[in-house]
């Protein structure tokens, strides 16, 4: 897989709001400058690079994944509304991944990841 710096950078200015993005990489790089560029490169930069799945197909398995894991209110936020700026998806198909998740992640998991979404549509 290859990665590309600047890749990343294109798809982060496509994807994420300046202040976001500036938000993430200064929480990162605050103790350990430079580690927002492993971000960059290796993420946005090669594995969202990867042929195979869409960004809405991508969003939805972030979305997944980070409700389940519970404390991740910031990036489940910042995926939400990437979701529906910028991949395509309804307020509407968001909410019912949620309440797909029910089952497996637990209604107190995605109680939460509705506060994400009311934070990201605010």
């Amino acid at each position: 897989m290859e990665l590309s710096m600047a890749k990343g950078e294109r798809f982060i200015a496509d994807t994420q709001s300046p202040q976001g993005a500036a938000a993430w990489r200064r929480q990162l790089d605050e103790f350990a400058p430079g580690a927002s560029d492993w971000v960059v490169g290796a993420v946005f930069g090669g594995t969202y690079q990867r042929e195979g799945l869409e960004l809405r197909d991508r969003q939805i398995l972030n979305m997944a994944a980070l409700a389940a894991m519970g404390g991740t209110e910031p990036q489940l936020t910042g995926h939400i509304r990437t979701a529906v700026d910028v991949a395509g998806m309804s307020r509407e198909e968001v909410a019912e991944c949620f309440v797909h998740l029910m089952p497996y992640i637990g209604v107190p998991k995605v109680l939460a990841a509705m506060r994400c979404m009311s934070a990201a549509f605010e």
